[in-house]
């Protein structure tokens, strides 16, 4: 195939090569060609690189003038396209350097089960519960959104109940199955994830996924919501749910802290944290998890603001469906689905995982 010239470059074309090649990401920065991130590598389009010229067109083709304009005023916007039947995509326009650049990431069309995505079957039971806070947490790029779409499913196809998610932007589109579904978009439909977490307590809902508790008045809001009767659904951008606990009371001011132990010891449900990792075995990744399932020792290490045992807790909890994370790394690296180094880089504690590859003599 002939090197692509930058003036013959469509966004239409760049997506379908994008669903075609099963990439995960496109980005589109001036000075080098588009570039696709296919499981987890980038790998360059043979084509000219684009000049500021090339990303402000192929922006604009699909970029709405609302969203231009605060391109202008902000420098960035996001927003959720979809690109024909083939695909829906979550756009990032940035300014860098004064140009323009992009980022489109695929949103997978099929949602996976909770099996395919490597959750222990107890999770499932949690999706029945009438009410508390399920958090899933992990760092940009872990698959949280897809974990939660697909958590979502499970509700939307099993309960007769009223779903409502609060997204920045929508990415998964859920059909009305056995339950009725609201999707509510920041910037489009609500002013804040708060401000919609407190509306929606007036929409009879069931269940509410808040796509990112951000900020004190979502968390204070998701709480609230959790205690009073919904299953809430939410993400935070930390690792373990020791942490997770931390940086939730740590959000609020040092006088409010201990009702907030005793509110989040009594409404979660669950932590469940990810990380996405390159497969070692074949091409794609695989998801590792940690998860934490609210017990009444858990409780009371919340209450008492104990959480460096929670871990100890989890490791002894796997009937209940409990891991801790490098218990599961450990586990797809046993089973050669990972590399060492992701192991090594991933893990919580190194010196007891490599004492544990010492101990059974994988260590290299």
């Amino acid at each position: 195939m002939s090197r692509m010239n930058a003036d013959d470059l469509s966004m239409s074309d760049l997506l379908q090569l994008v669903v075609d090649e099963g990439a995960s990401d496109l980005h589109l920065a001036v000075g080098i060609p588009p570039v696709l991130r296919l499981n987890g590598h980038m790998h360059p389009l043979d084509a000219d690189p684009l000049r500021p010229e090339d990303t402000d067109r192929l922006m604009k083709s699909i970029t709405s003038e609302a969203h231009q304009q605060t391109v202008r005023e902000g420098g960035g916007t996001d927003f959720g396209f979809g690109f024909g039947e083939a695909a829906r995509f979550r756009v990032s326009v940035l300014k860098q350097k004064g140009m323009i650049g992009m980022v489109l990431r695929q949103i997978p069309s099929k949602l996976m089960t909770l099996e395919e995505i490597g959750l222990p079957h107890q999770i499932k039971e949690l999706l029945f519960r009438p009410r508390g806070l399920v958090l899933v947490t992990g760092p940009t790029g872990s698959g949280k959104t897809t974990t939660l779409a697909s958590m979502i499913n499970v509700i939307n196809r099993e309960r007769d109940c009223h779903i409502i998610t609060i997204e920045d932007p929508i990415e998964y589109y859920h059909e009305h199955k056995r339950s009725i579904v609201t999707q509510r978009e920041l910037g489009v439909d609500v002013p804040s994830f708060s401000e919609a977490l407190r509306r929606g307590l007036r929409q009879d809902p069931d269940v509410m996924l808040v796509g990112e508790m951000r900020d004190l008045e979502t968390m204070e809001a998701a709480i609230t919501a959790a205690e009073t009767g919904h299953l809430v659904f939410a993400t935070l951008h930390t690792t373990g749910a020791a942490r997770t606990v931390d940086r939730i009371v740590d959000a609020f001011p040092t006088n409010q802290q201990e009702q907030i132990r005793t509110q989040l010891a009594s409404s979660i449900v669950a932590v469940i944290s990810q990380v996405l990792l390159v497969r070692a075995d074949q091409p794609g990744r695989v998801a590792a998890f940690e998860v934490m399932i609210s017990t009444p020792s858990i409780q009371a290490l919340i209450r008492d603001s104990k959480t460096f045992r929670i871990t100890s807790d989890i490791q002894t909890g796997a009937k209940w469906g409990m891991v801790t994370l490098d218990a599961y790394l450990m586990a797809l690296y046993d089973a050669g689905r990972i590399a060492y180094e992701d192991l090594i880089t991933k893990c919580q504690d190194r010196d007891a995982i490599l004492q544990k590859l010492q101990d059974t003599g994988k260590k290299r």
